[in-house]
């Protein structure tokens, strides 16, 4: 069961801070998890209708969210790019331009920006997709459940824009054992 944001300020908080978590949960009961926190107070959770407790943000990590029409989309992104992250296509296996790229450097969301992925994580899982066994930071990226295809997978989606990456299985290397199996399309390399 979902929690709901408390009636009451917590101590601590103040009152401007405490109205505009509250309406912004109050206004997107869809957003994942969301753990509102200020000045270290845990303000609200959050959850979707299944009810998971999967990701967390910080207070100003959601309000700060992108938050862009559909065609502001389409006018900043290369058609391909559009196609997997606003609508959660996969590009083929092995055509994809990082699947073989091993170079240092920091894999950025070619959405918005963030920063996902570091080159010391990424590996050839040999699945015909970049695959890292860990993202960035973590709160880098969220995980939602996808029902699509007839299968059950974890989602993986920029933290920052909500932009498609690809999936996560547990079938990847140690230290965590996940294989962060995203689309190359989805990404741009910032070479060291």
């Amino acid at each position: 069961m979902c929690q709901v944001p408390p009636t009451r300020r917590p101590a601590g908080l103040d009152e401007r801070t405490f109205s505009h978590a509250y309406r912004f949960v109050k206004g997107q009961p869809t957003v994942p998890l969301v753990r509102l926190l200020n000045k270290g107070l845990s303000l609200v959770r959050a959850c979707p209708s299944s009810g998971n407790f999967s990701s967390f943000a910080t207070f100003e990590q959601v309000m700060t969210k992108i938050n862009k029409t559909e065609q502001e989309w389409r006018s900043e992104l290369t058609p391909e790019q559009y196609r997997v992250l606003r609508e959660k296509a996969t590009e083929r296996a092995f055509t994809g331009e990082y699947d073989h790229v091993f170079e240092p450097g920091t894999y950025h969301c070619a959405g918005c920006g963030a920063e996902l992925f570091v080159s010391d994580t990424k590996y050839d899982s040999g699945c015909g997709w970049p695959a890292f066994y860990a993202p960035a930071t973590g709160d880098a990226v969220e995980e939602e459940t996808d029902t699509s295809h007839w299968m059950t997978r974890t989602e993986v989606l920029c933290a920052n824009c909500g932009g498609h990456l690809g999936h996560v299985f547990p079938d990847g290397p140690h230290p965590t054992g996940q294989r962060y199996c995203i689309n190359s399309a989805a990404l741009k390399l910032e070479e060291e």
